[in-house]
This record gives structure tokens, sequence and C-alpha cells, in this order.
């Protein structure tokens, strides 16, 4: 009994022995430097040895990137950055969608109020005598934007410091009129029509204020 104790013994010392040499060996290998993280996670900014990056795209490489962009647009653009650095193009269209919506909201519900804010003297003034037009008739209107399809920018200039940006939206409104009763008198909500605007917003390059403003409104 005691002789196979002692081959037992034996051979689990045996196999501890193996045992540690083929992890110790594994470990050792495992505790090898390796890079930092930062180095082998290749962002934006850093070139892989398979692949160089490629360079940043800002606002303006986006603009040229589009088909329809036209020359004088591109350096309109460009002269408004120089004029303003913080000016964003990107941004700048975000807000012109914006701003579109909010004003036929309020021309459509006849709020006055944003209509001044949003806009020059001159456009408030034409958006306010329709308002008064309708408001006499006894009408309403009970239009809905349905979707922006396309907002292109058609041409951009600065001239004695103010910044002017013409947009051609593309838009599916749907435009119901109803009389004092309530009656629908022209117009559908079930049917969307396409609607094509060329609006131009402007502001001073050296103002304080980031706030564009509608100047002149056109169909096309």
């Amino acid at each position: 009994m005691i002789p196979e104790i002692v081959i037992l013994a034996m051979i689990a010392v045996f196999l501890g022995l193996r045992l540690y040499s083929v992890l110790g060996r594994r470990a050792e290998h495992e505790e090898e430097p390796k890079a930092p993280y930062v180095d082998r996670f290749q962002g934006p900014g850093k070139a892989s040895a398979e692949q160089p990056a490629e360079p940043p795209r800002t606002a303006v490489t986006e603009l040229q990137a589009k088909p329809d962009v036209m020359p004088q647009v591109e350096r309109g653009v460009q002269s408004i950055i120089a004029a303003d650095r913080g000016f964003d193009i990107v941004s700048f269209l975000e807000g012109a969608k914006g701003a579109y919506g909010m004003i036929l909201e309020a021309y459509w519900q006849g709020d006055k109020e944003t209509l001044r804010e949003l806009c020059d003297d001159s456009v408030y003034q034409g958006f306010a005598g329709a308002i008064d037009a309708r408001e006499e008739a006894g009408e309403t209107l009970d239009n809905r934007l349905i979707r922006i399809e396309d907002a292109t920018i058609r041409d951009a200039e600065v001239e004695r410091k103010e910044a002017r940006i013409t947009v051609r939206f593309v838009a599916d409104i749907a435009a119901v009129t109803r009389d004092g009763e309530g009656n629908v008198v022209a117009g559908s909500l079930d049917d969307a029509i396409e609607s094509r605007d060329i609006w131009t917003f402007a502001r001073r390059t050296d103002s304080r204020s980031p706030d564009w403003q509608l100047v002149e409104t056109d169909e096309g």
C-alpha cells in the first residue's frame, strides 16, 4: 500500500512540475510590454500603417463636394468665413431650415410678433399686410409643413460688413384656407403641394448677435 502511495505522489509531483513549466512560460509571454491603447487604436487624426488618414472634412469641403454648388457660392462662403471666423455653413443651413418653418408657421397663424423678430422691416410689412387682408376677409389658414425636401445655397456674399446668403427651399406643404365658420374654401390637408421658395438671410459680420434675419423672399 505504501509503495503505491509513494508512486502516486511522485506522479503528482511530476505533473505539477510540467504544468508549472507550461504556465510559467505562458505567463512570461503574456507579461511582455504592450503598446499603449492610444497607439493601437487608429483614430480619425492618426494614420495606420496600411491606410493614411484622410484630411479632416470641413463645412467648405462638404460644400465643394456637392456637384450643384456654383463657384460664386463657394467664393461667397469663403468671404463670409474670412469676415466672420465663427461662421459655419452646416450650422447656418440647419438654422435656415428651422427659420423657414418658424416663419411659415408664424405667417399662417398670424403671429406678427415672431415675424418681426425673424424678418427685416420690408419683409415683415409684406407678411403683416397679407395677414391683415386675410383677417378682413374672415379667413384663416390651416397649413402644415410636411417636410423640407431640400435646402440649397444659391448665392452668398459680403458687402459693407453685411453677409447675405440666399437659400432655395423645396418643401411639401399641405395648405387649407377656411372661412369664418371653419369651412374649407380652398386646399386639402390630404394632398401636399410642393413649394419652392428662394429666401435671402442677412446679418452684420461685426455684430455680437449671431441671429440672421430674412431680408428677401421670392418664388423659385
